[in-house]
C-alpha cells in the first residue's frame, strides 16, 4: 500500500506541473469532462464529511495504526489532543506507523500523521505542520478536494453524471478516494492561506511560531539529500518548503517574535513514568492477588 501511495503521488505530482492552480489534479481533459458532465451537482459540507470518513475509515482498515499505548499516540494526544474542535467539526487523531513524512486532515476533521514525520521533528514542529492540515479543512480546500476526487470517479466509473445529489460510492471507489485525500494537491494561494492559519493558531495558543519556519526548512533540507525518497509524498502535495520558509520567518519578524528556532528533543517513546506506574500497578496487583491466595488457605 505504501508504494502505491508513492506512486500515485508522483502520478499526480506530474500532473500538477500543468495546472498548477488545481485542487486535486487528474488532467485538463478529465476535468473539462467532470466540469460538464455534472451540471447541478451539489455537494455540502455534510457531503464532505460523510464521504471524507467513509474514505478514511478504509485507509484505517489499510494501515498499522498506533495503539493508545503507543509512545508515537501518546506524543501526539499530549501535543494536540487539546486542540478537538474547529468551525463546524470536531477534530480526531490517528497516528499512522510508516516512515514516509505526511499529514493530512479531512473535511470531517479526521486528522492522521505518519510516524515518520513525528521522527523527524519536535513538538512545536509538528504543531506547525498539523495546524497547517487543519487550515486546509477550516478553509473547506479539503471539502473542495474530496469533492473533485467523487467527482472524478462519478464520471470513470459511470455513477449517474446527472445528479444531483451524491451517489453511494462502492469500495474501489472509496480506496481511489482515499488516495486521492492522501496526495491531495492545493493551489499556491490555498497552501499559503493554510499557512497563515497555522501561524496564527500557534501565535493564538502561545507556541513558539518561529517552529513554523523549522518545519519547511527540515523539508526542504531533505528534499534536496539522501533522504528525499521519504519525502516525495509530502513535498509532492507541499510544494515550494523554502519559499514558504522565508514566509514564516517574515511573519515572525514583522510581529516582533522571530529568534532563530532550535530543534527541542524528539521522543516517540512511552514516557518513563507511564512506564513505572504500570509497572506498579502490575505489582500491587500481583500483591493483592498472592494475599488473597494466602488468605484463603
Amino acid at each position: 500500500m505504501r508504494k502505491k501511495f508513492i506512486v500515485l503521488g508522483a502520478l499526480l505530482a506530474a500532473f500538477s506541473l500543468t495546472k498548477l492552480n488545481a485542487q486535486i489534479n487528474f488532467g485538463d481533459k478529465a476535468i473539462g469532462a467532470v466540469q460538464k458532465g455534472v451540471t447541478g451537482f451539489t455537494f455540502s459540507n455534510a457531503d464532505a464529511a460523510k464521504l471524507s470518513k467513509e474514505a478514511v475509515d478504509k485507509l484505517d482498515s489499510e494501515h498499522e495504526i498506533a495503539g493508545a499505548a503507543d509512545g508515537y499516540a501518546l506524543r501526539l494526544n499530549r501535543v494536540f489532543g487539546k486542540h478537538v474542535s474547529g468551525e463546524g467539526f470536531t477534530l480526531n487523531y490517528k497516528v499512522y506507523k510508516l516512515k514516509e513524512v505526511n499529514a493530512f486532515a479531512t473535511a470531517d476533521g479526521s486528522v492522521r500523521v505518519y510516524s515518520g514525520l513525528m521522527d523527524i521533528m519536535d513538538d512545536n514542529e509538528l504543531i506547525a505542520v498539523i495546524g497547517h492540515e487543519i487550515g486546509h479543512v477550516a478553509n473547506n480546500d479539503s471539502r473542495d478536494a474530496i469533492r473533485a476526487a467523487y467527482q472524478k470517479e462519478a464520471l470513470m466509473d459511470g455513477v449517474s453524471s446527472q445528479s444531483a445529489t451524491v451517489a453511494t460510492v462502492t469500495d474501489s471507489q472509496l480506496g481511489k478516494i482515499g488516495s486521492a485525500i492522501v496526495d491531495s494537491k492545493f493551489s499556491r494561494k490555498q497552501e499559503a492561506e493554510a499557512d497563515l492559519f497555522a501561524y496564527n493558531f500557534m501565535k493564538k495558543n502561545g507556541y513558539n511560531v518561529n517552529a513554523e519556519e523549522s518545519a519547511f526548512r527540515i523539508l526542504a533540507k531533505m528534499s534536496e539529500g539522501a533522504q528525499a525518497s521519504f519525502i516525495d509524498q509530502m513535498m509532492s502535495s507541499h510544494p515550494d518548503s523554502q519559499k514558504r520558509a522565508e514566509d514564516a520567518k517574515k511573519r515572525a519578524e514583522k510581529d516582533g517574535l522571530y529568534k532563530p528556532y532550535v530543534q527541542q528533543k524528539i521522543v516517540n517513546t512511552v514516557p518513563p513514568a507511564t512506564t513505572t506506574k504500570k509497572a506498579a500497578t502490575t505489582t500491587k496487583k500481583a500483591a493483592t492477588t498472592k494475599k488473597t491466595t494466602t488468605k484463603k488457605k
